[in-house]
């Protein structure tokens, strides 16, 4: 059998999961709406279908301004936030790389709390102010770090881009901290944002984020195979002709620009850009063709069902997300730390 007809139905179970992780998404909560209902107006918002009439306006209100964006949303972020990990691991050859290694989520979280805690509002931008000046934020912090990183180490090697950016990260860490302690009254909504969380976000914040987290992702795919080259090391990749300086300049920030984006509307969630590369990778192989859109794919699923047992396990408390992600993620982060030392030991 060939590789593609062993893939292939890979591919189409995981869109089918995928799909139902939405369905399961927009009809799950306070108010149960049944996915043959979902259909209705779905198809009344988009085709004009006549809708039942048993279904009632607070559903269709639910649904379309609420829960629908939602699930979007967390699908959108978690598939940015994959694809970001996928890239950092191959790049830094580091299963246990990410973005937040780099600091692009101590850089968010500093600008948001500058925001918050002074009240910023950057005229033209109003609501988005905070969202904005995150990203700028996270994505100054890796190229700040990366820049440093390439002016000790002119190779730029792994190992000090990693390193530098742990630095960075705690550093700033140490600022947003200090800056946080001298206004208590604002500690809880920085501390909630940190967290993570999908609430009262509406179908504006999916129409901002969705454009980019799609042009990052294509510009990843572009590079696939470099990405593939470099998988095997930088001096095998120069040998192939790869100019791994500004390959690594392109991807590293394409990668922090997709954690940005994603951390600066939805907050600060970790270890989904840990877990689904590597699960991808188990059931896909290497070849970053697939990896990295299968990434996407799996990290968007992934995402919504946290996002469903967040706001559903201790209703009508909602948990943070970032507080979901963590306890699947922290497990998995010991396991593929612990097991590839031991397994090395054994061998």
């Amino acid at each position: 059998m060939s590789g593609k007809k062993i893939i292939l139905p890979k591919v189409y179970a995981l869109c089918l999961l995928a799909l139902a992780a939405i369905c399961l998404g927009i009809s799950i909560g306070s108010v149960y709406i049944p996915p043959l209902d979902i259909w209705y107006i779905l198809g009344n918002k988009f085709w004009g279908m006549t809708l039942p009439a048993h279904i009632k306006t607070t559903s269709i209100a639910i649904l379309w301004n609420l829960r629908l964006p939602r699930a979007l949303l967390a699908f959108v972020a978690g598939g940015a936030l994959a694809v970001s990990g996928t890239v950092m691991q191959s790049v830094l050859r580091n299963p246990l790389a990410s973005s937040y290694t780099l600091g692009v989520s101590s850089g968010a979280s500093l600008g948001a709390c500058l925001v918050i805690l002074f009240g910023l509002q950057i005229p033209l931008l109003g609501m988005v102010t905070l969202p904005f000046v995150g990203f700028l934020f996270g994505l100054a912090t890796i190229l700040l770090a990366v820049a440093f990183a390439s002016r000790l180490d002119g190779q730029m090697s792994n190992t000090t881009i990693v390193l530098v950016g742990m630095v960075f990260s705690l550093f700033i860490n140490s600022i947003t901290t200090l800056l946080s302690s001298f206004s208590g009254e604002h500690l809880q909504r920085l501390a909630f944002w940190q967290m993570g969380s999908f609430a009262m976000k509406d179908w504006i914040t999916v129409g901002l984020l969705f454009p980019v987290s799609l042009v990052l992702t294509l510009i990843v795919i572009r590079y696939h195979q470099e990405l593939d080259m470099l998988t095997f090391g930088e001096e095998q990749a120069a040998m192939m002709g790869v100019d791994t300086r500004r390959i690594k300049w392109l991807l590293l920030v394409s990668s922090a620009a997709l954690t940005g984006s994603a951390v600066a509307f939805v907050g600060v969630i970790g270890f989904v850009d840990l877990v689904a590369p590597h699960i991808i990778r188990r059931l896909f192989g290497a070849s970053h063709r697939m990896v990295v859109a299968m990434s996407a794919l799996f990290g968007g699923t992934f995402m919504v069902i946290c996002d469903l047992v967040a706001r559903t396990i201790a209703a009508p408390t909602e948990l943070p997300v970032g507080a979901v992600t963590a306890l699947i993620g922290a497990p998995f982060f010991a396991w593929v730390y612990f097991g590839r030392k031991q397994g090395k030991e054994v061998g």
